[in-house]
């Protein structure tokens, strides 16, 4: 990455990606030089990112777990072709990209990503975007305090838009009432799930504090709970250190390492058959069973782990307010719901357990250790010559003090 002065660059877009303007306007702007990364999906582009580069996104509202996958890929700049907060519900997604340092430059149109070459040179001036002489792209450049301001106003305007949310959620939880009622038919699933604790993980909020607290306070080593990745959870647990025993959901956000750690796969399968994950992992040879329901796939994972007989369900990362599921993109949450009314009397949010759960020695296996040790003491002073002469002449030293 580097900084230079540059002829201010002025014009307006054109269409097809041809350039907007020519370079060589009176004034100076600094500009921002690196490599572009083009992707229509930002999940998808996070993972081919290398730090110092520039992401070009199609991102409406982007979301906070979308903003720390690009945070933590150590770009410098994020040039969106969408709004990346359009004051509809209070997202802090973009608000954390720039705390973090980088530049935002928003509402750049929809011929961004054809414009810009995925791999190659990009500029950024203010509000242009430009690939080698050329603007092809204005944006409208993003900061912190306005990002601040718009999150609080958007808070005060929050009410229309949860009016919008419960009738959206009401409307369908008439539709998949069965969540709550029915009995699923479960496919096949190797793993036991009887009498055994669940995690469920989803790379949702704060799953990565969860996971490094959960993993310090000992409850995966000690409890060996059955390990859940739904979808990009997956990937979280072997983050953390861990080997998932099923990924279940989609797989569109699971990478190969994931895929091909033992898991049992279990692909999530909406009512009328429609599988979007099936065919990536026949294309693996990856065996897998399906499971046709209607819900998100982390919901569809909680009833699954309780049908299938588990004692406890902790969750991480799971969405359980109205801002999240807007975040997510989500409507409704009728499914969550309902799911929740189902399997609530074992459910519990990991932050609990963390909170709740702490290692402890009981007084049988602290006495055993003293007694080893002594027993080891003991062994050692009859078969060691020098120590029991050190003994001996310890046990004199003290007689003749005493008798002095």
């Amino acid at each position: 990455w580097c900084t230079t002065d540059r002829a201010a660059r002025t014009g307006r877009a054109l269409q097809g990606g041809a350039p907007m303007s020519q370079p060589g306007a009176p004034g100076a702007t600094r500009a921002l030089y690196g490599v572009a990364r083009v992707g229509a999906r930002t999940k998808d582009l996070v993972a081919r990112l290398q730090p110092g580069e520039i992401a070009i996104i199609d991102h409406v509202d982007l979301d906070r777990v979308a903003a720390e996958g690009l945070r933590d890929a150590g770009v410098r700049a994020v040039v969106n072709a969408q709004p990346s907060m359009t004051g509809r519900y209070p997202n802090t997604g973009p608000m954390l990209l720039a705390a973090a340092g980088i530049t935002v430059v928003d509402s750049c149109g929809p011929g961004l990503l054809a414009a810009v070459p995925d791999g190659g040179p990009v500029w950024l001036a203010g509000g242009d975007v430009g690939v080698g002489d050329a603007v092809v792209a204005q944006g409208t450049p993003r900061t912190h305090a306005e990002l601040s301001a718009a999150v609080d106003a958007a808070r005060h305007h929050l009410g229309d838009e949860l009016q919008r949310f419960a009738r959206n959620t009401l409307s369908y939880m008439e539709q998949e009432g069965h969540l709550a009622t029915d009995a699923p038919v479960l496919p096949p699933v190797r793993t036991s799930f009887q009498g055994r604790h669940a995690l469920v993980v989803v790379r949702g909020h704060d799953y990565r504090d969860d996971l490094a607290a959960l993993k310090l306070s000992g409850y995966v080593r000690e409890v060996k709970p059955v390990l859940v990745g739904v979808d990009g959870g997956a990937d979280a647990l072997l983050e953390a250190g861990f080997k998932p025993d099923v990924i279940i959901g989609d797989f569109d956000s699971v990478s190969l390492r994931a895929l091909q750690s033992g898991a049992e796969l279990i692909v999530h399968a909406y009512p009328g058959g429609n599988a979007p994950g099936a065919e990536r992992l026949r294309q693996l040879d990856l065996p897998f069973e399906q499971f046709e329901l209607a819900g998100t796939s982390e919901d569809i994972a909680m009833l699954l782990v309780y049908e299938l007989g588990a004692e406890l369900i902790v969750v991480v990362g799971t969405h359980n307010s109205m801002e999240e599921f807007l975040d997510k993109g989500r409507s409704g949450m009728a499914s969550t719901f309902l799911v929740r009314l189902r399997v609530g009397r074992v459910l519990v949010d990991v932050k609990g357990v963390n909170r709740l759960y702490r290692p402890v020695v009981r007084r049988r296996d602290a006495a055993a250790l003293i007694a080893a040790m002594l027993v080891a003491l003991v062994a050692v002073t009859l078969i060691n010559e020098p120590l029991r002469l050190w003994l001996r002449s310890l046990w004199a030293l003290i007689r003749s003090a005493a008798g002095g």
